[in-house]
């Protein structure tokens, strides 16, 4: 299904009856409403970065709900889309942080392959209905994932921004892994503390104290 070795590490859930009942239930949806991100992209956060790679999680709510945006990654939004306000408020957290200037576009792929696992707890959505596929049943495989990287011997770095997010802190109980937390990004809430918590900053510390390869967070300079 995925093409890597996330096809392993789930197969259990995806073999299930329980997933395939659920997935029945995603694909008639898709035949009957207009629902993002497209097939093709609904587990694309998993087929961009395998679970071998997995050095940083970033957690989102769910796809973006707005035609040609989503492509299933958390916050990111396809090439040739405006920038939307919640990731502008991460590029000027990342500017603040790192000094790394705005990119143009919004589409967070190169992050991707290195390591950033950028995972939506919930992988669909209904146009223009933002949240209408939460406890349609993604949440028990996207838990699932967490717990799977909470198990890996090598440190991860936990992004979780909003109480939406952090409702997967449980999940991660392994000591070697480390969990930021802050507000969400969002221009609701980001002004009560996800500006100046420099994820981008702690994150690459905390790889680089444990041998691994930080993280180039400039989009421009890494195509």
């Amino acid at each position: 299904m995925l093409n890597n070795d996330w096809d392993k590490v789930l197969q259990v859930v995806f073999d299930g009856d329980g997933f395939k009942k659920f997935y029945k239930v995603v694909e008639n949806e898709y035949n009957t409403k207009t629902i993002f991100p497209p097939r093709d992209y609904i587990f694309n956060a998993l087929k961009l970065t395998p679970y071998k790679n997995v050095k940083v999680v970033i957690v989102g709510q769910d796809p973006y709900h707005g035609v040609g945006e989503a492509h299933g990654l958390s916050f990111s939004v396809q090439k040739g889309i405006k920038v939307p306000p919640s990731l502008k408020n991460i590029y000027k957290e990342l500017y603040d942080d790192l000094g790394i200037t705005p990119y143009e576009e919004g589409d967070l792929s190169a992050w991707a392959k290195q390591g950033v696992l950028l995972l939506n707890a919930v992988l669909t959505v209904e146009k223009d209905k933002p949240a209408s596929h939460r406890k349609l049943g993604w949440e028990r495989l996207t838990d699932y994932i967490i717990k799977k990287l909470n198990n890996k011997e090598e440190p991860v770095v936990f992004i979780l921004w909003g109480n939406f997010a952090k409702e997967k802190r449980g999940f991660i109980t392994n000591p070697k892994h480390l969990v930021l937390t802050s507000a969400h990004p969002s221009p609701f809430s980001a002004n009560y503390g996800f500006f100046g918590s420099k994820p981008f900053s702690k994150t690459n510390d905390f790889l680089i104290k444990n041998g691994l390869e930080p993280i180039n967070w400039d989009l421009k300079n890494n195509l």
